[in-house]
């Protein structure tokens, strides 16, 4: 079983900016989809993005696009998330997960869901202040 740990939340003022690490173990990095998740208090989690490693462009909800950017670093078997213009509302735990049966097409057309992804971090808390 792969595992993923993320990092790189915290604290931070409306208009801030923070980015997000997502790191693989070897055997779960290799060319394999890489989601971005985030659950608020009390409410469902949903999707902010997601990758596949290896060279794939990444893809961008509703909720990503405009402010949030996902790139990667092979070499380091990480996966970023860079927020830029925080909004309290971003107030969430964040998430990366991987689907390992996702290839390409799938990942970079955002046909997944939630349920897809099998392998989860232990997500890392974002907390925007007005």
């Amino acid at each position: 079983q792969g595992q993923l740990v993320e990092s790189g939340g915290g604290s931070v003022q409306a208009g801030g900016s923070l980015r997000l690490s997502c790191t693989a173990s070897e055997d779960t990095f290799s060319r394999v989809c890489i989601g971005w998740f985030r659950q608020a208090l009390g409410k469902e989690r949903e999707g902010v993005g997601s990758v596949f490693t290896g060279g794939g462009l990444p893809y961008y909800t509703d909720i990503g696009k405009g402010r949030f950017t996902i790139s990667q670093d092979d070499s380091k078997n990480t996966v970023y998330l860079q927020m830029s213009s925080l909004k309290p509302e971003d107030t969430a735990m964040y998430y990366c997960a991987a689907d390992p049966r996702a290839g390409p097409t799938y990942c970079g057309g955002g046909y997944w869901g939630p349920h897809d992804f099998t392998i989860w971090g232990q997500g890392t808390q974002v907390t925007v202040s007005s």
